[in-house]
Order: C-alpha cells, then sequence, then structure tokens
C-alpha cells in the first residue's frame, strides 16, 4: 500500500521533529519539511504531496496564509492549518486557502491523526468537483522546456519551474519573491527599449498581455532571450485574483526570421 505524502511546513524545528515522528508512526510518509511560506510552494509543485501541514505563522518573507492560498489555488493540495493562537480574523484569512482542518498547538498525536485522516478523505471527495489546475497539470509545468512564473498581485515571483531557474541562470534565492523585473528586462528587441511593465494592467483591469514580436528578454546575469510571452491573471473560484502567470517562450529559429520581416 502506498503511503500517503505530507509536506510539513513549521519554523520550529523541534516540532517538524515531533510532527514527523507522530506520523511516521502512524504509516505516513514525510515527502519534506520546511520552515518559510515560499519554499513550500515551492516544493509543493515539486513533491506534489497528498497534504500540506502550515504553521501560520512563518520565518521567511511570506506568511503561512498567502502560501496556503496559493499551494491550494494552483496545486490543489490539501491544507491543514496549525497555531498557536485563534481568533475571529486569523479563521477569515485562513478561509481564502479551504483548509481541511485547524490544529491548535499544543496538541496530541490523536488531534494530528485524525485531522490528517478526516483531510484526505475529504479531499478524495473534493477533488472531483475541482475542475482543471489554473496553470496547467503541475507535472507537465515542472518538466516544461518554456520559462513559467507565477507572480502575486505585487509583482514578486512566487513559484517557478525548472526550466525558468536555467532560463534566468540565478540561484533560487535570489529569485523567489523579487520583482519580476529585478531578476530580468522585457524589452524591444529591435530598440532595446524596455518594454512597460504588464504587471499593473494585469492587477488593475484583468487584462492577459501578450508579446510576440520583436521581444526579447535579458536577464540580470546578462543572457539574452528572443521570447514570446504571455502575462495573464490568476483568478480564484469566486473570480478573484490571486496571482500572475508569466509564460515565456524561447522563439524557433523559424520564428526569428519570420519576425524580422516585421
Amino acid at each position: 500500500m502506498v503511503k500517503n505524502q505530507i509536506l510539513i511546513v513549521e519554523d520550529d524545528e523541534i516540532i517538524a521533529n515531533i510532527i514527523s515522528q507522530m506520523l511516521e508512526k502512524r504509516g505516513y510518509s514525510i515527502a519534506g519539511c520546511t520552515p518559510s511560506g515560499e519554499d513550500a510552494i515551492m516544493k509543493s509543485a515539486a513533491l506534489q504531496p497528498d497534504l500540506v501541514l502550515m504553521d501560520i505563522k512563518l520565518s521567511g518573507l511570506m506568511d503561512g496564509v498567502t502560501a496556503a492560498r496559493f499551494i491550494f489555488q494552483l496545486f490543489f493540495c490539501p491544507i491543514i492549518f496549525l497555531t498557536a493562537m485563534c481568533d475571529d480574523t486569523l479563521l477569515e484569512q485562513a478561509k481564502s486557502a479551504q483548509p481541511l482542518g485547524f490544529i491548535l498547538k499544543p496538541f496530541t498525536d490523536r488531534d494530528l491523526v485524525s485531522n490528517v485522516e478526516l483531510a484526505l478523505y475529504n479531499h478524495a471527495i473534493r477533488k472531483k468537483y475541482l475542475g482543471n489546475y489554473p496553470i496547467g497539470d503541475p507535472k507537465k509545468i515542472m518538466i516544461a522546456m518554456d520559462a513559467i512564473f507565477i507572480l502575486d498581485t505585487k509583482g514578486r515571483i512566487i513559484f517557478f519551474n525548472p526550466y525558468a531557474a536555467r532560463f534566468i541562470d540565478l540561484p533560487e534565492d535570489q529569485i523567489l519573491m523579487s520583482y519580476w523585473r529585478d531578476v530580468m528586462m522585457l524589452i524591444n528587441d529591435q530598440t532595446d527599449e524596455q518594454l512597460e511593465d504588464p504587471v499593473p494592467d494585469v492587477v488593475s483591469h484583468n487584462l492577459s498581455i501578450i508579446h510576440e514580436y520583436n521581444t526579447a528578454i535579458v536577464t540580470k546575469p546578462g543572457r539574452r532571450w528572443k521570447v514570446n510571452i504571455v502575462v495573464q491573471p490568476l483568478m480564484d473560484e469566486k473570480n478573484v485574483l490571486f496571482g500572475i502567470l508569466m509564460h515565456i517562450r524561447e522563439k524557433t529559429r523559424s520564428e526569428i526570421k519570420m519576425s524580422k520581416k516585421f
């Protein structure tokens, strides 16, 4: 029997180890552990866990509620929140991630396991009605030969696929949570003039912006790529903007020849 894989997002190493031991004793497998919300998004895409246990208060630049919302909306991973305190405001914020459990610290192994079992059961029913992934199948995104970036509504990079890392040629910690223009620049390939930042229009008007002709990307290390780029809004089930998809594809030789005619 295949063990359910669980990702633990907890910035207290002692608590993370205790949770791991509790779950492993009950037959679960630990897919990974991370102390930060931004890394949790990356790990959720790469590891595709069956469940994410998410502490609300985390180290790093992103809190657990924000990370959980991205993880659920992008990858449909079920979420259980862990927290040392709970109030009405926190509960209201947490709803955006559609969690399937809420565990107050301190907790027993029975509290933990019963919440995990119920969440996995309920998600197995819920996922039949979730529809299509907003950015496509995560497995295909991870092996795509195009650069895929997800931005938050402030234009900061909160996810990128492996090809995007090679495309940008920077380490992960210099990409995650950086404003996209701090790692690459969108220019007119003929004039070298910097093109207008598409993010404000996408956020303000929910527009999709496409650049197909005479377009290039110059990365922070100085690499230059002739590209097609699509920047489009990502909407949740209530039609509320939660992020931005930036899809960059390197042009083929035939496309480059064609673009010179325009």
